[in-house]
């Protein structure tokens, strides 16, 4: 792709826009940022040397100037597709690609491309944890860094986590690897619909994107079926399902290609716990195979891997007491996981924030199977403390603070202080890395 000399348009001073618009004006390009909200005091040296770059900025609007005679626009992830600057751009014909398709035409490195509504991360970090035992690969995307901060690293793989904001925005993007790792709702209003929210993440499975491997969930319905459908060899994971896939037999994780079958870890050498981690590192593991990594390789990786910070994080004990940090699940399905990851335990679930007011029957129906007490605090409590009572679930405790909530959870000495919220966090803190992060240093201040 050529770029020099082209006036390109940055939409939002974020991560992924930084880092595009760096990357292009190394490459001689005429580079315009505009951030629709008014930039923030941190913001401001890094403005300074952006513009000391060449780099033009603008904010809190997005001015006539600096959108015409536009070459082509690269997003920054969180700008819907039916904002104001997205409709000025369309109706002026200006082609709009996300800063992870600007990546891939500007390299020759293969993407291996974690999509899903829950896991990435885990998967993400892990295959290229597993990857960078024989090769340079590098986690990045929604995960890490943008990959356009590395297009001058001579890597093997890009191992790429993709939200469907990403994704939404890609035309040409064509990974060698795609993998789906489950389906379930959010983000609808973004996408304006579930069908929409399905087809961004979907078209990377399809032709002209279509990868050259294919990896779904077999346990997914959606994703089963969808994977009749899919462009590109297909690979099952989590099922003994065809000719190609992984699952778990005996208490070992297997890898089948072409009907060879291979053991490749026993469970209790994996360090992740519960079903929705398996299926993280089945996932893992086709992609680890299919870019030629040997099984010894992969089972000690997989054994020395360190699971990603508020992702059913184990970080404290006290006496009998385990903390685990799950502040990621900020919707009721990821909170499913690490909630049914326990059994026969006095469990202590620390939920609420702010609600997305998504349906709660299969949530109240896990608590009462695996969870002794629940203490809710924030926005979603109201509502969530009636779902569980509609449901027979009754030990309930509601507190009003953070603090409250986690001094509470250790006065009832229990097996296990589960942080998962199944809420958005933005009631209390500025996303989920605040909250896992006070949790913690609350946590460890009080038991230490």
């Amino acid at each position: 792709m050529e770029v020099k000399n082209k006036k390109i348009l940055v939409l939002g001073l974020s991560k992924s826009g930084i880092a595009a618009a760096k990357c292009l004006v190394k490459r001689g390009a005429e580079v315009f940022i505009t951030e629709g909200k008014e930039a923030k005091e941190e913001y401001k040296l890094q403005i300074s040397d952006l513009n000391n770059l060449g780099i033009k900025i603008e904010t809190g609007h997005h001015s006539e100037e600096f959108i015409n005679g536009t070459d082509f626009a690269v997003t920054s992830p969180g700008i819907p597709p039916h904002s104001e600057i997205m409709q000025r751009l369309k109706n002026k014909n200006i082609p709009v690609i996300s800063e992870i398709e600007l990546a891939y035409k500007l390299t020759d490195t293969p993407f291996i491309v974690i999509t899903g509504t829950n896991g990435k991360t885990t998967t993400t970090a892990l295959t290229a944890h597993i990857l960078s035992e024989i090769y340079k690969a590098v986690p990045c995307g929604n995960y890490g860094l943008p990959p356009c901060d590395m297009l001058n690293e001579k890597l093997d793989y890009f191992v790429c986590e993709c939200s469907s904001f990403q994704l939404e925005y890609t035309k040409e993007f064509t990974p060698k690897i795609s993998v789906f790792t489950n389906f379930t709702p959010d983000h609808i209003d973004w996408h304006e619909g579930l069908e929409n929210y399905f087809k961004a993440k979907a078209k990377i499975f399809k032709k002209p994107q279509a990868p050259e491997y294919s990896v779904l969930n077999a346990k997914d319905e959606k994703l089963f079926e969808f994977s009749k459908h899919c462009d590109g060899k297909v690979f099952l994971f989590d099922g003994n399902i065809g000719e190609n896939c992984s699952y778990i037999k005996e208490d070992a994780i297997y890898f089948k290609q072409n009907n060879v079958e291979e053991k490749i870890i026993d469970l209790k050498d994996c360090p992740l716990i519960g079903q929705h981690n398996y299926q993280n590192v089945m996932c893992a593991v086709i992609c680890a195979k299919l870019a030629g990594v040997s099984n010894e390789v992969i089972k000690q990786a997989i054994m020395t891997f360190k699971v990603p910070e508020h992702r059913l994080e184990k970080f404290a004990q006290k006496d009998k007491t385990v903390f685990y940090n799950d502040s990621k699940a900020t919707n009721p399905e990821a909170s499913l996981v690490a909630i049914r990851s326990f059994n026969n335990c006095d469990v202590v679930l620390l939920a609420g924030g702010r609600d997305k007011n998504t349906d709660l029957t299969e949530f109240c129906d896990a608590v009462k199977k695996h969870i002794k007490t629940v203490i809710l605090l924030g926005e979603a409590a109201e509502r969530f403390e009636k779902n569980l009572k509609q449901n027979g679930f009754d030990n309930i405790i509601r507190v009003e603070t953070f603090e409250q909530a986690v001094d509470k959870s250790i006065e009832l000495e229990p097996d296990v202080v589960l942080l998962s919220p199944a809420c958005a966090s933005f009631d209390m803190f500025s996303g989920y890395e605040e909250r896992g992060k006070v949790f913690k240093e609350y946590v460890l201040s009080k038991i230490n």
